[in-house]
């Protein structure tokens, strides 16, 4: 594909090279990216509107789960619309505040991400472990305050990565190899030495996304033998249910996440850290209402008392 590296360069403005390299690959991409964000946006206003009209619905599970719904809704509508407009033309441009905002976003919706998924898994580990203590340990001013404590770290701490990364000073043209304006491929513009930026990120990568893995993985450990314990064939189907549903929104989430920020740069090349950003980004938030949905009966009989 032929640019204007003049118009593109122009200050004020940043070129989000995307999948450029495969031009004939971006009508493709346009149409799957707008398929799965459709499903995004329907799978997840499913799960906050029936989990706001059903009154058995109203639980710390399903609390938590409209508030990962509008996380993802947030998530995806942060950066998709934009990278749309960049498949679909020749314009790939965007300006220096919409990169900002996009940043800022997407990074703070993320991290939240990161600690709600904690806080769900402890829910399901009081449920189970502490089943005669768990409408005290779940109290809903508690649940309340802790998807409070989830958006106050994950805005927090995009702040700080933000702002690190804007005060860095950029050279000559403003290509971003990448689709979307992400910290590790804006610091690949800069003219002095980053490496106090790129640990700073390592250091709050880690913080957010092993020390929660290792907190969810902890959690699942108490639960896997408080199951070994259970003898009803309903109560292990049941657990097995939300519990694996969980997990694997964790899993689509944390994998993806791990290998761009955490694994170092030479183990992968940038083409290989978009597509893999791609997943996690656009297919893993459209997952998410589908694994936590279709096996649960709990939402299938709110689906019927709503049509009943």
């Amino acid at each position: 594909m032929t640019m204007d590296k003049n118009n593109a360069s122009s200050e004020g403005y940043f070129v989000l090279l995307g999948f450029s390299n495969w031009p004939h690959l971006e009508l493709v991409l346009f149409v799957v990216v707008l398929m799965f964000y459709l499903m995004t946006l329907i799978g997840n206003l499913f799960i906050i509107i029936l989990s706001r009209l059903d009154s058995h619905l109203h639980t710390p599970m399903y609390f938590f789960l409209s508030n990962l719904s509008f996380l993802d809704l947030c998530y995806s509508t942060s950066f998709i619309p934009q990278l749309l407009i960049n498949l679909w033309g020749p314009d790939k441009t965007i300006s220096y505040t919409g990169c900002m905002v996009q940043l800022y976003f997407s990074l703070a919706l993320g991290t939240t991400e990161c600690v709600l998924l904690v806080v769900m898994s402890y829910d399901r580990y009081a449920a189970v472990c502490r089943p005669l203590h768990y409408t005290v340990l779940m109290h809903p001013r508690f649940c309340h305050m802790l998807a409070v404590a989830c958006w106050v770290n994950g805005f927090t701490n995009s702040a700080l990565h933000s702002i690190f990364t804007f005060w860095v000073p950029l050279c000559g043209h403003h290509q971003v190899d990448h689709f979307l304006c992400e910290v590790p491929a804006l610091l690949q513009l800069s003219c002095v030495d980053t490496r106090a930026n790129e640990l700073t990120l390592m250091v709050m990568s880690s913080i957010f996304v092993l020390i929660p893995l290792i907190l969810i993985l902890s959690s699942y450990g108490a639960i896997a033998r408080a199951v070994l314990r259970i003898q009803s064939t309903t109560g292990l189907q049941k657990v097995f249910g939300t519990c694996g549903a969980h997990l694997m929104v964790v899993s689509l989430f944390f994998i993806p996440a791990m290998c761009i920020y955490l694994l170092p740069s030479s183990g992968k090349s940038q083409d290989q850290g978009k597509f893999i950003a791609l997943f996690y980004t656009v297919v893993t938030p459209s997952l998410n209402p589908l694994i936590y949905t279709l096996r649960n009966r709990d939402v299938r009989g709110a689906v019927k008392r709503l049509v009943g």
